[in-house]
């Protein structure tokens, strides 16, 4: 294929949330060139919601199909099985159970679909147009409502045998510790380094120190956002809450980096936004907890990416992955 011809090949990225479905049409050079979304929820049957997405994104194919080719379609969802093409018991959807869904837009669109979860498709996009360009082996950390991960090794996501490896969010990190909301387990990940997990560290801390000025907030209004609003006025609680969910997260990102030894780890997601407060103590963790001969050696780094482009761009990394 020459330069030109690349130059005009593009591929439409799709990501698919519990509440909403963002797509876009992007090209080789990680231009988002058009975009748009629906609702996931209003949809209680897969097809349905195949068939909505397929209006609002048949115009775009016939115009971006005039002059350019499209090479395929990626998508990014909840407990989606890059091997199978299927998504799987994915409890924020409202389809359960195994749903077929690149067959079935395979179908509908009569271009090839392949798919993995969200946190996989981050990676390749981080990987082809973000920060971790021109690395081979790296982990990309998600840290929003909950926490997902992809590891790339060698060039590579690793799927594992069944295409559900990598979900370094559920591993525990404190035996016996905090149950989560949704699997039930007891000290994940998870549960104390998402936006979630912090919103929960900074309700008991605030009861503990009434004097927080986090106790100004309504309880429902306590999250990750006003625990910054907190810590930039100088609270030393809701700097407490950062630094504690640093460690945690630092002493989870140690055993990572010693089973995969990785060049770089990438924190993405709205709780990065929290900046140094979360950085700097996941950093002296990390260090803290590894061997020496890993010691200095694993940048941690914030993504690249555009937030609120990077689920369509690692979607339609997808594509050209192979």
């Amino acid at each position: 294929m020459s330069l030109i011809d690349l130059s005009k090949q593009v591929a439409l990225g799709i990501d698919i949330g519990g509440t909403n479905t963002k797509f876009g049409v992007v090209n080789h050079r990680g231009e988002v060139l058009e975009k748009g979304n629906l609702r996931t929820d209003e949809y209680e049957k897969v097809e349905d919601f195949i068939d909505a997405l397929y209006e609002q994104v048949k115009p775009l194919i016939e115009k971006y199909g005039t002059e350019t080719n499209f090479d395929g379609i990626g998508v990014g969802a909840p407990n989606a099985n890059y091997y199978k093409g299927t998504i799987e018991q994915a409890p924020n959807l409202p389809w359960k159970g195994l749903v077929p869904f690149s067959e079935l837009m395979n179908a509908k669109f009569n271009l090839p679909c392949t798919i993995t979860n969200d946190a996989n498709a981050a990676a390749l996009g981080e990987m082809l147009f973000g920060a971790a360009r021109g690395m081979k082996d790296f982990i990309m950390i998600t840290l929003g409502t909950g926490v997902g991960s992809g590891i790339i090794s060698n060039g590579s996501l690793i799927y594992g045998h069944d295409g559900f490896a990598g979900e370094l969010g559920h591993t525990i990190v404190k035996p016996g510790g905090r149950k989560h909301w949704s699997t039930g387990s007891e000290g994940s990940l998870e549960a104390y380094a998402s936006a979630t997990g912090i919103a929960i560290t900074a309700k008991k801390m605030r009861a503990e120190f009434p004097e927080s000025m986090l106790s100004q907030y309504p309880e429902e209004s306590i999250n990750s956002k006003t625990v910054h609003e907190c810590a930039l006025k100088g609270d030393l609680i809701a700097i407490e809450v950062f630094r504690y969910t640093g460690q945690k997260l630092g002493e989870a990102l140690a055993n990572f980096v010693m089973f995969s030894s990785p060049e770089a780890i990438l924190l993405f997601g709205g709780v990065i936004k929290a900046g140094d407060f979360i950085l700097k103590p996941a950093k002296l963790h990390m260090e803290r907890n590894l061997l020496p001969i890993f010691r200095n050696k694993v940048k941690l780094v914030f993504s690249e990416l555009d937030e609120a482009d990077a689920a369509i761009l690692g979607a339609s990394a997808l594509v050209w992955e192979k």
